[in-house]
């Protein structure tokens, strides 16, 4: 059992961003117990520990344990000390686009990196075997060609800064029109 009862009442907006920042982590493959302490720590005023987190969301201290570390994995969240108290504290990082930074750097990691080697192992193999059809080596090619174009364009925009992804941003489709490559459709 995961869950216990007996949680501290939270405002009933932090409530709601909590539950809500929890399923969206759920629908990106993140373990909604890790997303909802992301999503408390986020809007905490002070450093918690363990304990106030487990209280406060009405989970078992295993679960926020577990949850934590994972968070630390992510960089998400540090420790923090404080005088006078032996108890390991933490706080979250409240930049929201280091935040994404963060977060889209750990997904290249876990899954666009991994993809980009089995891709270009499929193609390597696909050159050497003559039973593979023509199409399928010509589909392994542009999948790999589309998946190192959207890394090269990542980590071109890690190197932007912040003011202007923000402009890039806002321009939207209009940042089209700039571009000499015809009219948009």
């Amino acid at each position: 059992m995961t869950e216990i009862t007996g949680k501290k009442k939270l405002p009933a907006a932090v409530e709601r961003f909590i539950l809500h920042w929890g399923d969206m982590g759920d629908e990106w493959g993140v373990n909604r117990s890790v997303s909802q302490i992301h999503g408390l720590l986020y809007l905490a005023e002070a450093p918690m520990t363990a304990e106030d987190i487990a209280d406060t969301l009405g989970m078992a201290r295993s679960n926020v344990s577990n949850s934590l570390k994972e968070l630390l994995a992510w960089n998400l969240i540090r420790r923090v000390p404080i005088l006078g108290d032996r108890r390991d504290h933490y706080e979250a990082e409240t930049d929201i686009w280091e935040i994404a930074a963060r977060i889209a750097a750990r997904r290249k990691e876990r899954e666009i990196d991994p993809a980009i080697a089995a891709l270009r192992a499929c193609v390597s193999d696909a050159t050497d075997d003559p039973g593979i059809s023509p199409v399928a080596a010509k589909r392994l090619k542009e999948m790999l060609a589309f998946t190192e174009l959207a890394d090269h364009w990542f980590m071109q925009m890690l190197k932007v800064p912040r003011s202007r992804l923000v402009a890039l941003m806002r321009l939207g489709e209009k940042i089209a029109t700039l571009l000499p490559l015809g009219k948009v459709k």
